[in-house]
């Protein structure tokens, strides 16, 4: 790909205090997350083998920070995509059979479950947009819970497991699933904080946010998703599950008897089409934009289009009218950086401010129409709403490429996971074994 495009400024790839493996708690010799495919790739592998039983027998333990042996640490690539779900399954399949592999297998397609759910019913992402601005003004008036949250996310609520799981996701921008699990049913029940502040807590720190598995997953602990099924954090399973490091009293914990239902009292809105896909129109001058939706352009086919320009586009400081987290920010630099490199470009490197940036970049390379993956709900999608109208207003359109993988999950994300689960061999039928 032969473009002449202004070069970027150095970025560092470095990440700090991540979790793939046991590592001491000592900061400075703790293992650096790095935001590479290679990094993801060499990750994948090191866990392969661990993708069957053990996975099934292991994965709900949190054994802590720089602990986290039975589960990959996967996510913050398979978010960007620098790893993708369908080459996990892939490996898993090779190695470990479909059987033995099931349980990893289906933890693999909730994302896809999430992602599509959130598609088919993106009014539940305008509410909580909507619902954090009025949470965020609350908290401007009301100062106990404006305490009450300080005490939260610092790790001062004085539950210890909590305090815990709140410094290591400030620390390591990383937390066990298990652990979010409790962590948000403990904010929500016990210390009767607003879900959607916790959700955006979670957001501003986590290196694999996402707009869906984060919204959807606060909103199945809080009985917003499965109705009426709150997830209650109780004090046996905490126990059970670190290993005894925590062993919180029943009067530590509040008894969960009922979620936040009546918070929506019309339910679930009406499931929505899946948005169409605009394929990209052949001998069109094309600018092609990296985000960090899609970090793995190799495998979409660009031989046949005219790409005159290239960018990446920043977008995480976009998850949160509140500050987001340097090392997210930082992360998603270098997976962009990575995914140009890999392309044999030096990017324009935009910042998703003002909307019109995208129309101004295009307007100076000539280009007609603009190239990227296919963006789902969340603040990248509400960002590009705004730019296409005014890409459209000056006669350029957006194209985009959509996975496979998603096609074959998102018909079938209507409801529940079991749709989900009873599909999954006529999935990977589609997928992995097409």
């Amino acid at each position: 790909m032969d473009v002449s495009v202004k070069r970027s400024s150095k970025v560092e790839l470095l990440c700090p205090k991540t979790n793939f493996q046991n590592e001491c708690r000592e900061p400075s010799i703790m293992m650096k997350f790095i935001p590479t495919r290679a990094a993801g790739l060499a990750v994948m592998q090191a866990f392969t083998p661990a993708m069957g039983h053990s996975y099934e027998t292991r994965r709900n333990y949190d054994y802590g920070l720089g602990k986290h042996s039975s589960v990959s640490v996967l996510s913050p690539y398979i978010r960007r995509r620098l790893v993708t779900e369908q080459e996990l399954v892939a490996a898993a399949l090779a190695l470990h059979g479909p059987q033995v592999a099931n349980t990893y297998i289906e933890e693999v397609i909730w994302r896809g479950y999430f992602k599509g759910w959130l598609e088919r019913r993106p009014q539940v992402w305008d509410s909580y947009v909507e619902g954090l601005k009025a949470d965020l003004m609350s908290l401007k008036r009301d100062r106990r819970m404006r305490r009450d949250v300080d005490f939260a996310t610092s790790g001062q609520s004085g539950i210890d497991c909590f305090d815990m799981w709140a410094q290591e996701l400030v620390e390591t921008g990383y937390l066990h699933n298990h652990a979010r699990m409790w962590f948000a049913s403990i904010w929500i029940f016990t210390l009767g904080l607003p879900w959607r502040l916790g959700a955006d807590f979670f957001f501003r720190h986590l290196l694999d946010g996402d707009a869906a598995s984060n919204t959807l997953g606060w909103r199945w602990v809080a009985g917003l998703h499965t109705r009426g099924k709150p997830y209650p954090a109780r004090p046996q399973n905490i126990e059970m599950f670190t290993s005894g490091r925590f062993a919180p009293q029943h009067n530590d914990l509040a008894e969960v008897t009922q979620g936040l239902e009546a918070t929506e009292p019309d339910g679930l809105p009406t499931l929505m089409p899946i948005r169409a896909v605009r394929a990209p129109q052949t001998g069109v001058t094309t600018a092609l934009l990296i985000t960090d939706e899609d970090c793995n352009l190799e495998d979409f086919d660009l031989s046949n289009l005219n790409i005159c320009s290239v960018a990446t586009l920043t977008c995480s400081h976009l998850r949160s009218p509140l500050t987001v987290a340097e090392d997210v920010l930082a992360f998603e630099i270098g997976a962009l950086a990575d995914a140009a490199k890999r392309q044999n470009v030096t990017p324009v490197c935009l910042t998703a401010s003002d909307p019109e940036c995208l129309a101004n970049w295009m307007a100076g390379t000539g280009a007609k129409q603009l190239l990227t993956p296919f963006v789902t709900r969340g603040p990248l999608r509400d960002w590009l709403d705004q730019a296409e109208l005014i890409l459209t207003a000056r006669g350029l359109s957006i194209s985009e490429y959509r996975r496979d993988w998603d096609d074959a999950i998102w018909p079938h994300a209507t409801a529940g996971f079991f749709k989900i689960r009873k599909n999954i061999p006529q999935i990977l039928a589609q997928t992995v074994l097409a």
